[in-house]
């Protein structure tokens, strides 16, 4: 390869100089072609010039036959250099006088002329009737020694110009060259590990399958567990440094005839050329995957990072490679979804859990479109005496054929394609007019806390869309409560602060959601403009017992910092007089009432004639 290129490189800079030589020919020969012509003309306009003024000087001379007259009159030819020979006929063709006077007229007037020489005639007339002709002969040797001369003039400019340009040429070809080996290095590696990249990858698969058919292969698919966490922490240029450095380590661990691709992003695949078994693949996978094990070092820190890899068989689990790669890719996550750090392999449930996957986006989208969603609400009260404080909006979808989805199915659907913005902001919309129907039905206002997504936190277009929803259904912005998990605090913190700040700023109440699962540092929730902590369940759920110790924690912090606090999933009596007797303002769960659909909810909840019996709760 590396002899070939300048090999080529040379035969490529000679044919272009010959072009560009054979472009020189052509043009030249067009250029004296156009001159000779042109000097021609000339020359031939200048003669039949001189023959007017000899044809108009010698009508009487012809007229009466005076040989020596007419002889004069050509006479004066002889200081035009360029007049080879002249003679003057009658109107009988009969010659009168030649020039030179020494040539005979027989052979004047049969002499012939070839390419060195040509004729021009004019007719003379004497009182408007024809009465002879003046023929002469030009001698062209001049026209032609003067093209010669411009031809030796353009023959060297183009020597001086094609030598002067050759070098530039060279460096134009170097130049276009280079470009082009980077262009086709691009097109089959990654710039950033310099591993071969996906357009390399889908012509390797293709080819090996093809080529080994009947031997059993592997394709192992890698995903850095929480690579956006490092990469936010690192940058870019530490991220590309990481991805660097597990290209080389997974490089290090794969046996010779395996190859490794990036595919983008922080994913990486392996083709496996030849394996016995799947138990064989994994320990190959399981091989790369121990090399996560010493900490990565970028830009002087230590950083300890896991991936998570997916494993597919060939013929075993596909017949093509498209399918082959989804397999993987499908095994891969759910190694995300088993705890990250490990291996899967490829099983036909997980291919027809991500077809069903993909059914559930699309029905999704339909969902908004045909108002397929509702809101269910829960109830939230005061724990010492059971006064309703509030409740909670929980979105439902009914499928038209699955019937009841659980949120747990398809919200993170919808956070992977990005619809969850556009159907938080249903629920937005969807809960402040509904408070206003309960409004106009003399229920007064009623606190709804309404979930918001990791995606909706970021989108800068929500504080003016709140604006508008809020302006549209009278809501007092006092009444509506968003509630943000904690994990939110470990992706963007100052972000997510600041976008906080507008929404407090508009007099809306902010709540943290599930609060204790998400490990959020102090130094941030000082610093967050949030009204109340929601403990989450999973603590409320293991009282009595472990759940004690933490609960009173989040308890006396809470009251530390003046913040409410609600406990979520109060299932049984004792759950609740814990948190009574503990001081928690307010509690929700299905000991206090299930969520129910706003008609159900308003008959139990609003009616005045059930206030009385929520203080029993």
């Amino acid at each position: 390869m590396n002899v070939s290129i300048p090999n080529t490189r040379a035969a490529n800079l000679r044919s272009t100089a010959g072009g560009a030589g054979l472009a020189l020919v052509l043009a030249g020969g067009l250029l004296l072609m156009l001159q000779y012509l042109s000097l021609r003309r000339e020359a031939l306009d200048d003669a039949r010039a001189q023959a007017q003024i000899i044809a108009s000087s010698s009508a009487a001379a012809v007229m009466f036959q005076d040989s020596e007259a007419a002889g004069d009159t050509l006479d004066s030819l002889s200081t035009l250099a360029s007049i080879q020979s002249a003679r003057i006929s009658d109107a009988a063709g009969n010659v009168i006088a030649v020039h030179p006077r020494s040539e005979d007229l027989a052979s004047v007037s049969n002499t012939e002329c070839g390419f060195r020489c040509a004729r021009v005639s004019a007719p003379i007339a004497l009182q408007g009737q024809p009465v002879g002709t003046v023929q002469l002969q030009l001698d062209l040797r001049r026209v032609h020694t003067r093209l010669l001369g411009l031809a030796g003039a353009f023959l060297i400019a183009a020597m001086a110009a094609l030598a002067l340009t050759l070098p530039l040429m060279k460096r134009m070809r170097a130049r276009v060259s280079a470009a082009e080996s980077r262009l086709e290095y691009l097109a089959h590696f990654d710039p950033v590990t310099g591993q071969k990249n996906r357009n390399a990858f889908n012509a390797c698969l293709n080819r090996s399958l093809q080529r080994e058919s009947g031997v059993r292969q592997a394709l192992m698919q890698l995903d850095i567990d929480r690579f956006k966490e490092v990469n936010d922490t690192l940058g870019h240029l530490g991220g590309d440094e990481l991805l660097r450095q597990v290209g080389s380590r997974i490089a290090s661990a794969m046996r010779p005839g395996d190859q490794l691709f990036r595919l983008g992003g922080d994913e990486f695949g392996v083709v496996m050329g030849a394996v016995k078994s799947a138990t064989e693949a994994r320990l190959v996978a399981e091989a790369i995957l121990d090399q996560f094990g010493a900490p990565f070092r970028i830009d002087g820190q230590q950083l300890i990072v896991t991936a998570s890899a997916g494993i597919s068989l060939w013929p075993d689990d596909a017949e093509q490679f498209q399918e082959l790669a989804g397999n993987a890719d499908a095994a891969m996550y759910a190694a995300k979804r088993e705890g990250r750090n490990r291996v899967a392999l490829f099983e036909p449930r997980l291919r027809e859990a991500q077809i069903a996957k993909l059914k559930l986006q699309t029905d999704l989208r339909r969902a908004l479109e045909q108002n397929q969603f509702q809101l269910h609400y829960q109830p939230q009260v005061r724990t010492q005496d059971g006064q309703l404080q509030g409740a909670e909006a929980l979105l439902r979808w009914s499928h038209p054929e699955l019937g009841r989805i659980l949120p747990g199915t398809f919200i993170p659907i919808a956070e992977d394609c990005g619809l969850i913005v556009e159907i938080g902001r249903w629920v937005i919309h969807e809960a402040c007019r509904q408070a206003a129907v309960w409004r106009t039905q003399g229920y007064g206002n009623i606190r709804l806390a309404v979930n918001l997504s990791v995606r909706q936190t970021r989108d800068e277009q929500l504080p003016a869309f709140i604006d508008s929803v809020l302006a549209d259904t009278g809501m007092p912005p006092n009444y509506l409560e968003l509630e943000i998990t904690e994990s939110v605090l470990m992706e963007e913190a100052d972000l997510a602060i600041a976008q906080l700040a507008r929404l407090r700023a508009r007099g809306l109440h902010l709540a943290i959601d599930d609060f204790g699962t998400g490990y959020s540092s102090m130094v941030y929730l000082k610093r967050l403009p949030i009204d109340k902590l929601k403990i989450d369940m999973t603590f409320v759920q293991a009282i009595p017992g472990d759940g004690e110790a933490i609960t009173t924690a989040i308890l006396a912090m809470a009251n530390g910092l003046g913040l409410a606090v609600v406990a979520e999933g109060v299932e049984t009596a004792l759950q609740h007089e814990f948190l009574r007797r503990n001081g928690c303002e307010q509690v929700q769960g299905f000991r206090i009432g299930a969520a129910v659909p706003p008609e159900e909810f308003a008959a139990c909840w609003l009616a005045p004639a059930t206030q009385q019996d929520l203080r029993m709760v």
